[in-house]
């Protein structure tokens, strides 16, 4: 698509155009800006970048950080953790979204001790401990040099060797300390009371090596503060390196950059020239400090460019939309699974009432049913027979030759045939013959005959 169309006295923008000249203006006119928030919808795709947005009471922005940056972190960013990033302005021209691209994150207990030194700096400058007028001037030759610090830190050997470089015939007393911990800061207060009240040196050197806010924090202590301002002994501050600053440093009669520093700045040089060429060097280190400090701005202005011109801020912003699109995609995914699932639900419902084992399990219950009908049947219908066969027996009974026998008849029959005789004229006197009762039988021979005369 062409970013503008031509039509006669008017400019019309593209959708695309639009975004990227609003992204140029808002890159173009916003610094890298420290932003202090809470972290929530926190999103960590497989490509090792990580979204989220970063909020307070009263407002939210989303925010990118990339796999590079994240491989800085020294600690594992969670919903809910408050955090202060270093970031700059952006827009995410796939969705032409406000969002900022986060370069530093750290947790914001760093800036809760910041300012924490910044409200003590400030109340303790309206109460006057840093002004220039409460500082006392150096001693040119001091007779006895004493050190504040850990008897086993850098800084001490870096202060001994200094001071055996530069001048080692003045002596050196060390008042050890804890220079960090919880019981660091009434430690340090309690030596610099000490090492006043004893009077054993011209000046006092309260040294420390770097380290980082916490590190140097028992240095910002309101208790160490007032120890040295109270304290009559010249005391010089040289904590952390040259960039570190502390409420000792402001409270003290000089500050020194480093250890070593401090080390040079009360030891005398006992020639002229070095004199002069100490003043060459410190007009030097300003100089250099001016160049650097321009040389780094126009660092910073053409990295800005770089970063606006470079091809891996357009790989960045297609990582990301591919990032999106993949968690676009498994959120299709698990709506399709959930889908299948209450499908297959229901397919498993209808085939277990189709199922064989559901209708044979309705076969058999139908199977007993007859089974008990047909026994029940059985029943009646054998009752019903022995009824019958009893009625008949009675009836047979009543008919029968053997309850004729019952009565005191008997049944002739010849031997043996078992002819049944029903008339004596048949028989002749003398034949065996067979008489059978109702119980058991006779066997007989004729004597006499007595034929019936009609």
């Amino acid at each position: 698509m062409q970013d503008a169309l031509n039509i006669p006295g008017r400019d019309i923008y593209s959708v695309s155009r639009l975004i990227r000249e609003t992204r140029a203006v808002l890159e173009g006119s916003f610094p890298l800006l420290w932003i202090e928030g809470e972290i929530s919808n926190l999103s960590r795709p497989a490509s090792g970048h990580m979204y989220f947005s970063l909020k307070d009471e009263a407002a939210q922005v989303r925010c990118a950080m990339f796999r590079n940056r994240n491989l800085q972190l020294r600690f594992k960013p969670e919903n809910g953790m408050r955090v202060l990033v270093r970031a700059r302005v952006t827009v995410y021209e796939a969705r032409g979204d406000f969002q900022i691209v986060v370069e530093h994150m750290e947790e914001a207990g760093l800036g809760a001790l910041q300012r924490a030194f910044e409200e003590l700096k400030a109340r303790l400058g309206r109460e006057g401990l840093f002004e220039m007028q409460h500082k006392q001037a150096l001693p040119v030759l001091p007779k006895r040099i004493g050190v504040i610090t850990s008897p086993t830190g850098a800084a001490i050997r870096d202060i001994l060797s200094v001071l055996k470089r530069r001048f080692p015939a003045i002596p050196i007393l060390i008042y050890p300390v804890p220079v960090q911990g919880a019981q660091a800061a009434g430690e340090i207060a309690r030596m610099i009371q000490t090492a006043d009240s004893r009077r054993d040196c011209d000046v006092l050197i309260l040294a420390r090596g770097g380290g980082s806010l916490e590190d140097l924090w028992a240095f910002n202590e309101e208790g160490v503060a007032r120890a040295i301002y109270a304290c009559n002994t010249p005391l010089i501050a040289a904590v952390g390196h040259e960039v570190d600053f502390t409420i000792a440093d402001f409270v003290a009669d000089q500050r020194a950059p480093t250890p070593s520093a401090a080390a040079e700045l009360v030891s005398p040089d006992q020639y002229e020239l070095q004199q002069r060429l100490s003043r060459q060097s410190g007009r030097l280190q300003q100089q250099i400090a001016h160049v650097l400090r321009q040389s780094t701005q126009s660092l910073d202005w053409l990295n800005k460019r770089l970063q606006r011109q470079h091809p891996a801020r357009e790989l960045q912003l297609k990582a990301q939309r591919l990032d999106e699109l993949e968690l676009r995609l498994k959120r299709q995914i698990k709506h399709n699974l959930k889908q299948n699932g209450h499908r297959l639900g229901r397919l498993q419902s209808q085939l277990q009432r189709h199922a064989p084992l559901q209708l044979l399990s309705q076969l058999d219950a139908r199977r007993q049913h007859l089974q008990q009908r047909l026994q029940h049947a059985w029943e009646r219908s054998m009752t019903q027979k022995r009824q019958r066969l009893a009625i008949c027996s009675r009836t047979l009974d009543s008919v029968s030759p053997l309850a004729t026998l019952q009565r005191g008849y008997a049944i002739v029959q010849d031997m043996p045939a078992k002819h049944i005789y029903r008339d004596a004229a048949e028989l002749s006197q003398g034949d065996r013959i067979s008489a059978r009762l109702a119980k058991g039988s006779l066997i007989c021979t004729v004597d006499e005959i007595h034929k019936e005369t009609s």
